[in-house]
């Protein structure tokens, strides 16, 4: 008789450990291939692990409650000679092995040392689950460092290392074709731009859409006398209130635990030389929007001549862009860094809606609203009804 090693599997990507929660058998019980045997938990779910062989369940070398690392020896199965011979098992461990082994099982996990495989071609060897230009060696960064190049701008060199690598070599191969096309320096505030969106897009960003009747918000504008708010400062009082409402949806994912906003401060983009400039009215949802226009023109007016001042600008909570000066209907906007939320308004179009009252097709103004989330704190559904208390918002101008 030998004994087969029953292991802990890989029970799914970047998943290094997981919690025993129940033993289903007892030692000596008799099991059959592909049988459950021990129900465990990672931090996805909860799995069980099966029996490779059928056989006697003679030793158990874990415990309920305790976490074991992948690849560790949670206990033994007892297989037929002929099974043994198939397998091609040697015979079984020691009880000195067994104690060892035991041992070794009950270790806490240490963190996972990426496998290395040999390059076919010169150069380092790099991580087995590291494809092309995302793995960078240490002399890489360095003289990426020295250059003043981020990993994003290595997107465009077809790598010719290990796994597709970017080696150094191919990194001044694409820097001396650069010299050959017309180059020109990039603005301070273009570069700002650039840092800002590239740290933004490490995060998982999501967008709905909904469009929207812009009929009532219209009417009530054109009554509005001497001083009109735009389409886009009723957009941001509008998220203000529904943000004022419930702010959760404004939080941000710190570790494990969601940051919720001291204050409702919404920004809005305006658009400056060569970039995009985010001036912020701080309590928005504490003003009436009639209070808020004056205050609006000026931001919008120190940002196109760049002279926002410090405190009127950073730490909002969420940003207003509204593209459809440009003639979008629609686009997926990019929040900032520090933000979840970012509410973006499509070029209104006159469209036909039924209207059931007079039996017949009549045309309407309606725009198209996305908003732009961190799926790390929101869901598809908190956003949808966000974006619709936005939209019933804009239908009730008086409110705002």
């Amino acid at each position: 008789m030998a004994r087969v090693p029953l292991l802990m599997p890989q029970l799914g990507e970047s998943i290094a450990e997981a919690t025993i929660l129940r033993i289903l058998f007892k030692e000596g019980d008799a099991v059959e291939a592909d049988q459950d045997v021990i129900e465990v938990e990672t931090n996805k779910a909860v799995m069980g692990v099966t029996s490779s062989n059928t056989g006697l369940l003679m030793e158990i070398s874990v415990e309920e409650g305790q976490s074991y690392p992948v690849g560790a020896v949670l206990g033994y199965i007892e297989v037929s000679d002929e099974e043994a011979r198939r397998l091609g098992l040697d015979e079984a461990p020691t009880e000195e092995e067994k104690v060892t082994r035991k041992k070794e099982a009950k270790r806490p996990a240490a963190p996972p040392v990426p496998q290395q495989v040999e390059p076919t071609v010169q150069g380092l060897p790099v991580p087995a689950h590291a494809g092309g230009a995302s793995y960078l060696s240490p002399r890489m960064k360095a003289r990426m460092t020295e250059l003043g190049l981020h990993a994003a701008d290595l997107a465009g060199i077809a790598g010719r290392g290990a796994g597709g690598r970017v080696t150094i070599e191919d990194l001044e191969r694409f820097l001396e074709d650069l010299e050959r096309n017309r180059i020109t320096p990039a603005s301070s505030m273009r570069v700002a731009v650039a840092d800002a969106m590239r740290r933004s897009a490490t995060r998982p960003l999501a967008t709905v859409v909904l469009p929207v009747r812009m009929d009532t918000m219209l009417a009530h504008r054109r009554t509005q006398v001497p001083h009109k708010a735009g389409p886009a400062l009723y957009a941001m009082r509008a998220l203000a209130v529904a943000l004022s409402e419930n702010s959760a949806p404004a939080g941000r994912l710190i570790g494990d635990r969601i940051v919720h906003p001291r204050s409702i401060d919404i920004g809005f983009a305006v658009e400056a030389e060569d970039g995009v400039l985010v001036p912020v009215i701080r309590n928005a949802d504490q003003f009436r929007l009639v209070d808020l226009i004056d205050r609006y023109n000026r931001l919008v007016d120190l940002a196109r001549q760049r002279r926002l001042p410090a405190g009127e600008t950073g730490g909002s909570i969420a940003t207003v862009t509204n593209y459809g000066v440009f003639g979008l209907t629609i686009a997926t906007p990019i929040p900032l860094p520090e933000q979840t939320l970012l509410l973006g308004m499509g070029a209104g179009q006159t469209v036909p809606h039924w209207d059931a009252g007079k039996g017949a097709f009549v045309p309407v103004t309606e725009a198209a609203f996305t908003l732009s989330f961190d799926h790390r704190v929101l869901d598809g559904g908190a956003a949808g009804r966000l974006l619709r208390r936005v939209a019933e918002l804009l239908n009730s101008p008086d409110e705002l």
